[in-house]
């Protein structure tokens, strides 16, 4: 393997002490801005019938870096309890997870779940909703005016005990529009899925996909320089924009410039009320567009693919930016040649915010594997990633980047009950998701298969026993 000793002296090099440190996190979001911040309609996610539980004797991951074993006490919805031999003076239904594993639902930062639809055939390689693709700046756009919730992946990954998800336009704009979370349950609308009061995100992307899509299209911006030339073009002008509007609100002499829905999202992301999640794999790019973006005080608050976030960890540290990132996918493209397994290991041990995504819809039931594979590298390494570490990846590190983290990703009493119980220490390749709740209900139980919501595409074809 060509990283060998490196690895260990690159460790060293970043100064890693993972014992001691804590990840840095993205300011919570402020409240929605007007008139810039253009909210999504009232949702109508309604939580599944559910019944109080108590879940006794189970090797609890917390999310936050805790591991007991104990009991989770479950009622309306929400953690009441944490910790061994609690009363049930309620008597409510009690369910026996000795010899297994609870963690928080898992929560997958970055997927096109409902855009990139499976079955996938060859039309989707040339016809997809996954990003619009007329212009370098789709900022207007709203990937949940295309997302279909028949899709299956969703039920996949709710199998493999995802519990929250964000679907993000795709990556061949350098401004590619608003993001929304969802809730992998059976639904018909988009509205009956969203996360109640998630904050929305603007897609950006950096490099070669903008630079393709540029290329297909015979205009835009075709090179790294061009891109960072056309970015400075437009928060120039959204500067201006929010200027304009500021001076009129205030009563000063002017009016205010025509609403242009493209600005207001950028304008929207500039003030911190829509986080920033920028596609970007190297390092020197990752580094230029946090100088870029800095220069408008516009802040990065996810990088995403990232496979050479390894090598500027402390500085993503430093600026709060979290990567998400894959455990392997070294050189399936150019940007993605110097990938190497140790890179979330790395990050989470510099200080910093590391993540696991699935990005393709394969990869979004074996979450919790991607994580493994990562923590494993990272021990080779030298590295101390214990479980209760390593779940922070996918439980607690993206809740909070997504501005979630009051809600979801730990296990503490107050918290939404989004819970899995395994069968078996979920970084074990032999684990299943055994029961899957989404805010106190079970939204996927292994060993009842025919209780499962089967969503109108998939009725009337054979259903495996250990997926949905």
């Amino acid at each position: 393997m060509k990283y060998g000793s490196w690895i260990t002296g690159a460790g060293a090099a970043l100064g890693i002490m993972l014992a001691s440190v804590q990840p840095a996190f993205p300011k919570p979001l402020p409240p929605a801005s007007v008139p810039y911040a253009v909210k999504p309609v009232r949702g109508a996610y309604q939580p599944m019938p559910r019944k109080d539980v108590l879940i006794r004797g189970a090797t609890i991951l917390d999310g936050a870096g805790g591991r007991l074993v104990g009991d989770i006490l479950v009622r309306n919805g929400h953690i009441a309890a944490l910790g061994q031999n609690l009363d049930n003076a309620n008597g409510v239904a009690e369910i026996d997870a000795r010899g297994r594993w609870v963690t928080p639902g898992l929560i997958d930062i970055h997927t096109h779940y409902g855009t990139y639809l499976l079955p996938q055939t060859a039309a989707e390689a040339d016809v997809s909703d996954v990003i619009e693709e007329g212009d370098l700046n789709v900022a207007d756009t709203w990937i949940e005016h295309a997302v279909r919730p028949q899709d299956p992946t969703f039920s996949r990954a709710l199998a493999g005990g995802v519990t929250a998800l964000q679907v993000l336009p795709g990556s061949s704009a350098l401004f590619g529009g608003r993001s929304v979370v969802l809730k992998p349950v059976p639904a018909v609308t988009v509205e009956q899925m969203r996360f109640p009061h998630a904050p929305q995100g603007l897609k950006m992307a950096c490099g070669t996909n903008p630079a393709n899509g540029s290329a297909r299209r015979g205009r835009g911006a075709n090179s790294r320089q061009g891109q960072i030339a056309f970015i400075r073009r437009t928060l120039y002008e959204a500067q201006h924009y929010m200027a304009q509007w500021e001076g009129d609100m205030r009563g000063r002499k002017g009016h205010a410039p025509r609403r242009d829905q493209r600005i207001d999202t950028i304008v929207a992301a500039m003030r911190g009320d829509l986080p920033v999640h920028l596609h970007c794999y190297r390092a020197d790019d990752i580094a230029t567009w946090i100088s870029v973006l800095g220069e408008f005080k516009m802040s990065v608050d996810v990088v995403h693919h990232a496979t050479e976030a390894y090598k500027i960890a402390p500085l993503l540290a430093k600026k709060n930016v979290c990567a998400a990132v894959w455990p392997d996918w070294w050189g399936f493209k150019r940007e993605a040649e110097d990938s190497i397994p140790e890179n979330a290991a790395f990050v989470d041990a510099a200080g910093g915010c590391a993540i696991m995504h699935s990005d393709i819809p394969v990869l979004g039931s074996l979450l919790h594997i991607e994580a493994a594979k990562a923590a494993a590298a990272g021990r080779r390494a030298g590295l101390d990633i214990p479980p209760e570490r390593a779940i922070r990846w996918i439980t607690s590190n993206p809740a909070r980047a997504m501005g979630l983290g009051g809600e979801i990703g730990t296990i503490a009493p107050g918290m939404n009950a989004d819970l899995v119980i395994w069968s078996a220490d979920p970084f074990s390749i032999y684990a299943h998701a055994d029961q899957v709740f989404i805010d106190g209900a079970v939204a996927y139980d292994r060993m009842a298969p025919d209780k499962r919501r089967v969503p109108d595409f998939e009725l009337g074809r054979p259903q495996r026993e250990d997926m949905p």
